[in-house]
């Protein structure tokens, strides 16, 4: 296993923040605050800001490369990242230019976290078939695999026409663009990305983070059995970091619980109660609360699992801008340090 230190990120959707008056905010104001926040990530000592592609009325960023090249222009140091990219309704071979193209104007810094999505208005929207959801992504991943190489490409399949012998550019300063897969709980899916040798990170948005030692056992013994490179596995939440365990809790629930119940209306869940909502701070994957308890539930869960990487989803639903920028200040200059502290006194400890 790696003993590199573990890596903390921020991630959003771009979902529309409230204004002073409690106003929604439009796409174009709820972007260039993203912006915002990615920059003070960077001035708080934060290693990677992830951005979702969403094509929904309530989220603001359905191109993550773009506004992460705006943020590239303003910030040195961290991590651009896409969280995720539908690669199943886009062309492999044009994420890889946009991404490439993010890497030279970041000084190496893109990273490219490819997903099936947890949303499928791309599908439509991009003229593509869902019946073919799965045949998609797994041609299209292949492709991508073959292009991360940066030398001419023969490839064939049924979801875009033929290559061959194809250069694609621009090529990366480093010769390889740096790849993950992002997985939300699929056996198939961590036994694919191992097969690849890529990164895997995981969406654990719901329940004991507990439950998902089972995938990191999975990707890693797959990886030893196929004889590709086992990757430190990454993380995201949600969560929301504010002074105090009260505060936190009382500035999160209305926009968790808009966010929550739009989402479950449309896949047929019972609106949350506030019962479950403090049941799902206090021991799910809601990492809601003052810089100390949220950095003891982190520090917890990344011993649980094992992880190298842990990004927080400090954007839930409509909430005040103030507190957003605020909660990511917090995350960055206290809780990560906080959680740092932690994970060596437990690695101190002896067995």
């Amino acid at each position: 296993m790696s003993t590199a230190p573990v890596q903390f990120g921020i991630d959003t959707f771009g979902d529309l923040p409230l204004d002073d008056a409690g106003e929604l905010l439009g796409h174009p104001e709820a972007i260039r605050q993203v912006v915002e926040e990615a920059v003070l990530a960077d001035q708080v000592g934060l290693d990677v800001v992830a951005l979702g592609e969403h094509h929904r009325h309530e989220y603001a960023i359905s191109s993550p490369e773009t506004v992460l090249a705006a943020i590239a222009s303003r910030t040195e140091r961290i991590k651009l990242a896409s969280g995720v990219t539908v690669l199943s309704s886009d062309d492999p071979v044009r994420v890889f230019q946009r991404f490439a193209t993010l890497d030279a104007l970041s000084n190496g810094r893109a990273q490219v976290i490819l997903g099936r999505g947890s949303f499928t208005e791309s599908f439509p929207l991009f003229g593509y078939d869902l019946a073919d959801y799965d045949r998609l992504f797994e041609e299209k991943i292949e492709l991508f695999v073959k292009l991360l190489d940066e030398e001419p490409v023969t490839w064939g399949g049924s979801t875009r026409p033929a290559l061959t012998d194809a250069d694609v550019y621009p090529k990366t300063a480093s010769g390889r663009l740096d790849t993950w897969v992002g997985v939300g709980g699929s056996p198939q899916s961590v036994i694919r990305t191992a097969r690849y040798g890529l990164p895997l990170m995981l969406a654990i948005i719901g329940g004991a983070p507990g439950r998902f030692t089972q995938y990191v056992e999975l990707y890693r013994r797959a990886t030893e059995q196929m004889g590709t490179t086992a990757h430190p596995v990454g993380m995201h939440s949600p969560g929301f970091v504010a002074a105090t365990d009260e505060e936190a809790m009382k500035i999160a629930w209305p926009g968790y619980r808009t966010m929550r119940n739009r989402i479950g209306a449309d896949r047929g869940w019972p609106p949350i109660t506030p019962r479950e909502f403090e049941a799902e701070v206090a021991g799910g994957s809601l990492y809601i609360g003052s810089p100390e308890t949220v950095a003891q539930r982190i520090a917890k869960a990344i011993t649980t699992l094992g992880v190298g990487r842990f990004d927080l989803i400090y954007t839930l639903g409509p909430l005040p801008s103030s507190a957003r920028r605020t909660a990511v200040e917090l995350y960055g200059s206290e809780v990560v340090p906080r959680v740092r502290e932690l994970l060596a006194a437990e690695s101190s400890v002896p067995a």
